[in-house]
Parts: structure tokens; C-alpha cells; sequence
């Protein structure tokens, strides 16, 4: 580390390479945190989860029970143990409340005043944050698996929606209606994503174990299907065009745009080039996936190298993205995890309901072990020192980054 600050302080560095180096080393040494805590509001699973990237401060959670709630992340009272609060709560006594489950949540990219929600009641809503009610409602006819709205379009303003209905539409946030169709998946769309580096192109996945990269300013279809073979004809032809061997339920970009990441019930993950669409082949190894609905897994930003975080069974898998090494899993769950999400200025990465936070003070390794190992005896306990809630599905852990030099030596900038 002090070799960094020198040759930043010289100018023989890039102040960025500083800058990835620690953010490496804090996603790698995640831990158990005691010290946060999160208020409690779900009475069933937790579905879907979003940070906003205006000010990195709101957490938006979608539940199975259709409740929607607004966490504020941030610490002001000045100690160390604190509680995440919901700020603000759509529950079952709400007029606006989603009857079903609520599979996706998104915060507007630009704007914390408005968010968007999607259901199993076959609605998306398009909601006034400051006033708790829908300025707008999408109604389909099939329920809504996967809505996404790109976070660096400036040319228009649509959302991409993927519902039971194998068409996935396009609905304009401006006019209100939905303008465009995309036609080419065979069964139901599990998830869509756009591209963070091209406003125009968008990624889907389906049940027909198929991903397609679409340009929707063409009305000839999509740009190309994703092949897990690489077009070798030499392939059963059951698998040609194929992304993967079973449903396609998990989609996710990189930080840069360049390549794409997808999962499927094949308990396969692989990773793309996102201009081409060529498998690069990377081996993940078996990825458990269990899912039916869509996946939601996330990447590191600002690491070298990048981190992939996946939902795999009651754990959180990590791996190196461009190697497929499984570097760690995360473990404090007892039930599935539903979904996570990184926040890439702090290293914060949330799950349902997983919390890992950083710490600047170094502990011994025995600091590590005990918090890892009290998980287990706390099964009995109504009101533990780590902060579980265990409620029906719902569970919620809080975990903590530690600096753990040994950790820092996984990647060679470190040693």
C-alpha cells in the first residue's frame, strides 16, 4: 500500500490503479458484520432490490407479500452499531399496493423523485416518490417477470418489460403507452437488461433457452441470438442458438458494456462478448440455479479484476469474471437468496437480505472466526448480537468487509 501511495504521490501511477487496489481488496476480505442492522417491514421473501446511483443512498426492496419499502443507508448518528431505517413503506393497507408479488424495482437513473415497480398482478408502476402513488400504470396480460430502464439514455426514455407473453414490450415513460414490440422468443421473457454502454441495445432472456441482443431502433428483428456453441455445427441441433441447456433466467451486463453475463437452470453461467455475441468460454463450473423466475446476480465496479456476486442457494457465490475462479461464498442465510446488488462507491453489496459493509479497523483472524461461527447458535435466539430477523421466509443478516492483509495477497499488485 505504501508503494501505491508513492508512486501516486510521484506521478509514476495512474491515481485510478491506487483507487482499483483497494476496492479489490475490500470486496475480497467481505465478512460477517455486527455492527448493522435493518428494519424489518417484509413478512415474506424479498424478491428484487435496488441502490440508487444518484446519491448511493436509497435502497428500494420489492417483497413476495407486494410491499414495497425504501431504506436509507447512510450512518448520522456517529457510531458504529446502527440500524438502516425505512423511510418510506407501500404495505398491504395502501390503496396503490400491488395485489401479487413484486418481481422488479428500479429506481429512475436521473432522479430519486420516481421509481418503477413490476408484479405478478400483471401491472408495472411507474411511482411519485415524494407522494407514494403511481403517476402512471402499464397493465399486461400475463404476469410481469423482468422490467429495466437504461441507465444512459438521453435519446428516449422507454422500458423494456419481459412478461408470460413471449413479446417483450416497450413502454414509453413521455407518452405514457406501450409503442413497440419485439417478437422472436418462443416462450415467457425472464429477464431484460439494457446495455450501460449503447442506449439503444438491449438484452433478453427466455424460457426458451435463448438470449437475443436487439437495436430497437430496427424493425428486422434482433441483432444476433447467443450461441453457447459458437455456431459449431458439429452440435445436436436440439442446442443450436442456444444460450443455454434450460431456462434463461438471469442477465447482467458489465460495469463497461463489453461483455454480458447469463445464468441459467442448467446451473451453467457464462459470459459474452457483448458486441459479437461470442461465448468466451470462461468456466464457471456448476452455478446452482434453481429458479424459475428471474436471477438477479451483479458485478464488482472498479476492481482488477471484476468480481461476478450470484444467488446460489442460502449462499452468495463470488467469482473472478475473466477466469471463473469461485474466490469465495458468502454464507449467513437460511433460506435461498433472491437477489443482490452491488454498490460500487462504498463495496457495499445487499442481498436479500444480506448487508456487507467495510471496515477500516483490522481484526485478528479469532475476531473472524466467532463471527462466522456464532451464525449457528443463533437459531433459538429472538434478538441476537449479529442482528438476524428471522421471520416465516424472510431472513435478514447483516455482514462486514474486515481488512485482512492475507486476503490482500489473492492478487499480485498486492503482494
Amino acid at each position: 500500500m505504501l508503494a501505491f501511495l508513492t508512486a501516486r504521490q510521484t506521478g509514476l501511477d495512474d491515481p485510478l490503479r491506487l483507487r482499483r487496489a483497494e476496492s479489490t481488496r475490500r470486496v475480497l476480505s467481505l465478512k460477517l458484520n455486527p455492527d448493522r442492522d435493518v428494519d424489518r417491514v417484509h413478512g415474506n421473501g424479498v424478491n428484487t432490490i435496488d441502490i440508487e446511483a444518484v446519491e448511493g443512498r436509497y435502497m428500494l426492496s420489492g417483497g413476495a407479500d407486494g410491499v414495497i419499502v425504501i431504506y436509507d443507508l447512510e450512518n448520522y448518528s456517529g457510531k458504529p452499531q446502527y440500524t438502516c431505517k425505512a423511510v418510506c413503506t407501500v404495505g398491504r393497507s395502501s390503496r396503490y399496493v400491488h395485489k401479487f408479488s413484486v418481481e422488479t424495482v428500479q429506481w429512475y437513473p436521473y432522479d430519486t423523485g420516481m421509481f418503477v415497480t413490476s408484479s405478478f398482478d400483471k401491472t408495472m408502476k411507474v411511482w411519485d416518490t415524494e407522494m407514494l402513488k403511481p403517476a402512471e400504470v402499464f397493465e399486461f396480460e400475463g404476469n410481469v417477470y423482468s422490467h429495466h430502464l437504461s441507465p444512459i439514455a438521453r435519446k428516449h426514455s422507454l422500458i423494456a418489460v419481459g412478461t408470460k407473453n413471449p413479446k417483450i414490450q416497450l413502454c414509453d415513460l413521455k407518452s405514457g403507452s406501450r409503442i413497440h414490440v419485439l417478437q422472436g422468443h418462443r416462450a415467457e421473457v425472464l429477464s431484460v437488461q439494457w446495455s450501460p454502454r449503447y442506449e439503444h441495445i438491449l438484452a433478453t432472456a427466455s424460457a426458451d433457452s435463448k438470449v437475443k441482443v436487439w437495436d430497437v431502433r430496427r424493425a428486422s428483428g434482433s441483432l444476433f441470438t447467443l450461441d453457447q456453441h459458437n455456431g459449431d455445427k458439429s452440435k445436436a441441433s436440439s442446442e443450436a442458438g442456444t444460450a443455454h441447456n434450460g431456462r434463461v433466467n438471469g442477465l447482467c451486463f458489465t460495469g463497461d458494456g463489453l461483455y454480458l453475463l447469463t445464468t441459467g437452470t442448467d446451473d451453467r453461467m457464462r459470459l459474452w462478448n457483448s458486441a459479437n455475441g461470442e461465448n468466451t468460454l470462461v468456466n464457471y463450473g456448476k452455478v446452482c440455479n434453481e429458479s424459475r423466475k428471474r436471477q438477479q446476480l451483479t458485478v464488482s465496479r472498479g476492481c482488477s479484476p471484476e468480481f461476478v456476486f450470484v444467488p446460489c442457494g442460502s449462499s452468495v457465490a463470488v467469482y473472478a469474471l475473466h477466469t471463473g475462479e469461485l474466490v469465495t461464498m458468502l454464507r449467513g442465510h437460511y433460506n435461498n437468496v433472491d437477489c443482490c446488488a452491488f454498490h460500487p462507491d462504498y463495496q457495499l453489496l445487499c442481498c436479500f437480505c444480506l448487508y456487507f459493509q467495510v471496515s477500516t479497523s483490522v481484526c485478528s483472524s479469532s475476531q473472524i472466526w466467532f463471527a462466522s461461527c456464532m451464525v449457528r447458535e443463533f437459531r433459538s435466539v429472538s434478538r441476537c448480537p449479529l442482528s438476524f430477523y428471522c421471520n416465516t421466509s424472510a431472513v435478514v443478516v447483516l455482514l462486514e468487509q474486515w481488512e485482512l492483509l492475507e486476503i490482500c495477497n489473492y492478487h499480485g499488485s498486492f503482494k
